[in-house]
């Protein structure tokens, strides 16, 4: 068994492997594997034809996020100790790939890591996809150190530190393929969007921890394939959101979150029909239709106890009343 795979899910991105491809062939040490999605353009010709040495996974269509990776890492296991799962739309630096491996090595208890993730259009500030490591407050809402809500702050070296998280992006994350394939992979309801946090969650629950290493750093991209202003974003934001609470909560919990997140969506969906933005309102009010169709035809797979981090500044009751009412817009102010 090897020690790590980097495997990157390709759909329709041919110029993002054409422009970052080099960078992560020349600067990471473990191979590199490419499984595409079905990809409609010219990826799979490009892949063959200017890069022949990197093994390629053709799948038949295209399973989303969740289902490509799930297919692609079933194909691998038993090959490698750990993946590293990264997007195509990722600019790396020497060693990024080292140092995430080194650090599971050495932590026997994490299961997986997530480097500083920074974002490529805006040089010097934090990305959007998992910034500087992930968070949930008590209402299931996900925010990052260096990113709350739409607020992105900028690098300051600030967290340049090694933290335990709720969950690691997976725009990059280094996780033990054994792990992975017991905790049973992505949830394929997700398609994309949620899903790591859903199943960081899931790993947490099994006793491990999920960590932010500030010492690799890569750049990101962002919104290659999943526009986050797109009303189908903001559908898959809501209905993910609630199945991820729906998986891991206690079922009593579950349903007094419910009633709280069903006033606070309806107001979400009341400053979309401000804004104008009707489409976004629908997509509110779908993702909570889809959800429960999708959860009756499901088992309740609840099982463990509620696990969030109350250790001081990892746990917060309600960050929107932190940014909105508070006026807490950096994870820094917290």
């Amino acid at each position: 068994m090897q020690l790590a795979a980097i495997v990157i899910l390709n759909y329709n991105g041919v110029e993002m492997l054409r422009r970052f491809l080099p960078s992560v062939i020349g600067f990471s040490a473990f191979p590199i594997i490419i499984a595409d999605n079905g990809s409609a353009d010219q990826s799979v010709d490009f892949l063959q034809r200017e890069f022949p040495q990197i093994r390629l996974i053709q799948l038949e269509s295209n399973f989303g996020f969740t289902g490509g990776y799930n297919r692609a890492l079933e194909i691998l296991k038993g090959d490698f100790e750990n993946y590293i799962l990264l997007n195509s739309d990722v600019q790396v630096e020497q060693d990024w790939d080292v140092k995430l491996i080194r650090f599971l090595d050495e932590n026997r208890e994490a299961a997986a890591v997530q480097p500083k993730i920074l974002s490529f259009p805006h040089p010097g500030f934090f990305d959007y996809a998992g910034a500087g490591g992930g968070f949930l407050d008590s209402l299931g809402y996900p925010y990052c150190r260096g990113r709350i809500f739409n607020t992105i702050e900028k690098d300051s070296n600030q967290y340049d530190d090694i933290v335990k998280v709720h969950w690691a992006s997976g725009a990059c994350m280094a996780i033990r393929s054994q792990i992975f394939h017991t905790a049973g992979g992505f949830d394929e309801r997700f398609f994309a969007h949620m899903e790591e946090i859903d199943l960081c969650w899931r790993i947490r629950k099994m006793g491990y921890s999920i960590h932010y290493l500030g010492t690799s750093k890569v750049w990101h991209v962002g919104g290659g394939t999943l526009d986050r202003t797109s009303p189908w974003k903001t559908f898959l934001n809501f209905r993910n959101n609630l199945l991820m609470l729906h998986n891991n909560e206690r079922p009593s919990r579950f349903a007094l979150i419910y009633l709280i997140r069903l006033g606070l969506d309806f107001l979400a969906a009341s400053v979309f029909l401000v804004r104008g933005s009707f489409e976004d309102a629908k997509a509110v009010f779908r993702g909570h239709i889809e959800f429960h169709k999708m959860k009756s035809k499901f088992p309740d797979i609840t099982s463990a106890e509620y696990m969030p981090f109350k250790e001081k500044g990892m746990f917060r009751r309600s960050i929107l009343w932190d940014y909105y009412i508070r006026g807490k817009k950096n994870f820094s102010e917290l």
